[in-house]
């Protein structure tokens, strides 16, 4: 059968690992923007803490997907549990380093004002710092996503959700009927899934981002 006959065949299915990979993708982004707004928090006003910060996060990225996953697998088994793990840990670095590069940029003088009319360390932090920070932070969130929508394939190694399941299933079965268009379904969705999560993060640039700021 031809490719558009293939992916009407199986349309439920594949509409159901598409979800499961989006889904995987947008709940272990939002793991990491908390932890690595946490992190950048707590070390953008140290040198030395921001540069360790920044190369722990940066020496995970360097560890290959199958190597990670591999490690983790003996530790947590298989499923959902080494996809999450690793795809937290990778999407860590786009978005400590941006929250740090965002924090650090906010004018002093804007904190000394807020803090000049009665504003608390932490009313300043929440209500002016990370607001100001927003930008490169959502920045930094959406190079994790667009990572994480290739890296999640990989999981499939480990039997995580996703369309990766279509991709390694199609390699496995290279030369037989439907292989092709198995890796094709796979490869084929990643990117249109990866081009909607994209228009979302512009609205939400859109909505979140005052024009003050944004310009």
């Amino acid at each position: 059968m031809n490719f558009f006959e293939f992916v009407a065949d199986r349309w439920d299915r594949i509409s159901l690992e598409a979800w499961l990979h989006v889904s995987a993708v947008v709940q272990c982004t939002i793991i990491a923007a908390v932890l690595g707004v946490l992190i950048g928090v707590a070390v953008y006003r140290s040198p030395i803490g921001s540069a360790v910060a920044t190369a722990l996060a940066s020496a995970i990225l360097t560890i290959p997907s199958f190597a990670l996953l591999g490690l983790l697998i003996p530790v947590v088994g298989l499923g959902t549990e080494p996809t999450v793990i690793a795809l937290v840990l990778y999407a860590l670095l786009p978005i400590v380093r941006n929250t740090i590069v965002g924090l650090a940029g906010v004018d002093p003088a804007i904190a000394d004002a807020a803090k000049g009319i009665g504003m608390s360390r932490f009313g300043v932090l929440t209500r002016v710092e990370l607001r100001l920070a927003w930008p490169a932070i959502l920045a930094g969130m959406r190079v994790a996503t667009q990572m994480l929508m290739g890296i999640a394939v990989i999981a499939a190694y480990a039997k995580g959700p996703g369309l990766g399941d279509e991709v390694f299933s199609g390699l496995v079965r290279a030369g037989s009927a439907n292989a092709v268009n198995e890796a094709l379904v796979g490869t084929i969705g990643v990117v249109i899934l990866a081009l909607l999560l994209e228009g979302v993060y512009f609205l939400i640039s859109r909505f979140t981002i005052s024009r003050g700021v944004r310009g």
